[in-house]
């Protein structure tokens, strides 16, 4: 019912609670009201006796005064049935009326009573991986939603830990493998560079297991570049970015690689002309243009087709890369931007130069740190759009 009046989820449920207490709250006081009524009727109904007439027995009575006191009697119970009459109706009036203030006292006294839990839902809401240090810091006595508050607040402590030693495993042990790297690589190079005949097994081995040093590498990088974009501190040295140059950037140092599968490649800039700028960090941003460049050459099939294009639209910046390619599940989409998500060989080209999963991560970790989102859409002819919306920067700088 929420949906088709366009109200949102979460707004519909609070209202619903606050009408549950409100009808709970209405309801035990009409009860009360109700209860009390009755009783007050009972009491007065039945209270009403004939008083006896002093003196001597009624056969000895004037037949005038039988008179009279039959109708002194009759008009008392009329008396006294008027009075019954104006106190229920009196009473319907109150009832009414007290029924009416009892709502909206009673959805006064709901929001009262609601009001912390919708500052504590809204606080953690707020609250994301990147703000996890923020704390909910419920006032008031120690009661059950100051207890609530506690524990929401101790929960975050831990999820702030647990994210902040993720963070520093990946980047620490990928700056500690570095030193073996290099050194493995090397060693490689200089078995390679010795004089005299190297025989071929071992010149392949060589060329093998430095293609998979490069590998886990570009790994390694992967690793220090999700990291850094999700290490939910400012990001330095922001600046006024031109999308439309990282493109064109991206597509030139990988010409060769598009050529060599017979690609298609087709580019769109801004209808007048200023171009996509955008304000942030010129390295993760090249890194977010080469990764989608990367994905839609490498997750293409040859003979098929690439389309980059930007666009300016109000205060937002959107950068939209699509590619040909074998039909893919919404299911399978919304898996892509998990770190080392793959979806086998079909998309990963099954060879040396397969990705390791992390390039659209670090395509929504990027723009996630940046104020934007990514947006993933399987095509219905086969393929893959990716949309990236960031924040308009002023023109201004050179292009990188």
């Amino acid at each position: 019912m929420a949906a088709e009046l366009g109200l949102p989820v979460r707004a519909a449920q609070r209202r619903g609670i606050r009408w549950r207490f409100t009808t709970l709250y209405a309801g035990l006081f009409l009860a009360s009201a109700v209860v009390l009524l009755t009783v007050v009727g009972l009491v007065a109904g039945g209270s009403h006796q004939a008083a006896p007439v002093p003196g001597a027995g009624a056969g000895t009575l004037p037949s005038a005064a039988r008179e009279r006191i039959a109708s002194l009697e009759h008009q008392l119970a009329e008396a006294h049935s008027r009075q019954v009459e104006q106190l229920l109706l009196g009473s319907a009036v109150g009832l009414a009326v007290t029924g009416l203030l009892s709502v909206g006292l009673g959805w006064f006294a709901a929001g009262r009573v609601l009001r912390p839990l919708r500052a504590m839902t809204a606080a953690t809401r707020r609250i994301s991986a990147d703000s996890l240090h923020e704390r909910l810091a419920v006032p008031g006595p120690h009661d059950e939603l100051r207890g609530l508050g506690d524990t929401i607040d101790e929960l975050l402590e831990r999820l702030e830990q647990a994210f902040a030693a993720q963070r520093r495993f990946v980047a620490d042990a990928s700056h500690e493998l570095r030193t073996p790297l290099a050194t493995m690589r090397a060693s490689v190079d200089v078995a390679l560079a010795k004089p005299g005949p190297v025989p071929e097994q071992t010149r392949t081995v060589a060329r093998r297991v430095r293609a998979e040093l490069d590998q886990v590498d570009r790994l390694l990088d992967g690793f220090l570049m999700l990291a850094r974009a999700q290490h939910g501190v400012p990001l330095p040295g922001t600046e006024p970015v031109c999308l439309d140059a990282l493109v064109a950037a991206a597509l030139a140092e990988r010409a060769a690689a598009a050529s060599g599968k017979q690609l298609r490649v087709d580019t769109g800039r801004a209808a007048d002309g200023s171009g996509a700028w955008v304000g942030g960090d010129r390295t993760l941003l090249r890194r977010m243009v080469d990764n989608l460049v990367d994905n839609a050459i490498g997750h293409n099939r040859p003979g098929g087709w690439i389309r980059v294009a930007t666009g300016v639209e109000d205060t937002d910046v959107c950068l939209v890369v699509e590619n040909g390619g074998p039909l893919l599940t919404e299911d399978q989409v919304a898996q892509l931007t998990r770190p080392f998500r793959r979806l086998g060989a079909e998309r990963t080209g099954g060879g040396g130069g397969a990705g390791a999963g992390l390039g659209l991560s670090i395509v929504a970790a990027v723009a996630e740190a940046h104020g934007g989102t990514l947006a993933l859409r399987a095509r219905a002819e086969g393929g893959l759009r990716a949309a990236v919306t960031l924040s308009r920067a002023a023109e201004a700088g050179a292009a990188p």
